[in-house]
């Protein structure tokens, strides 16, 4: 379960990236997206190990 927490939030962190990145052009937008992705991911483990316990 805490995976798919993880994963989630990358994804949602990855399409708010994506969306503020479009606005640059394509190659702005997939290098704010990964970035956004890589935070997601943090994020995401620290708050399903704070809230969660995992």
């Amino acid at each position: 379960m805490a995976a798919i927490f993880v994963l989630g939030m990358s994804c949602v962190a990855g399409a708010i990236g994506w969306w503020v990145g479009e606005f640059f052009g394509f190659m702005p937008a997939l290098v704010i997206s990964t970035v956004a992705s890589v935070f997601g991911v943090y994020y995401g483990q620290r708050v399903n190990r704070e809230y969660f316990g995992y």
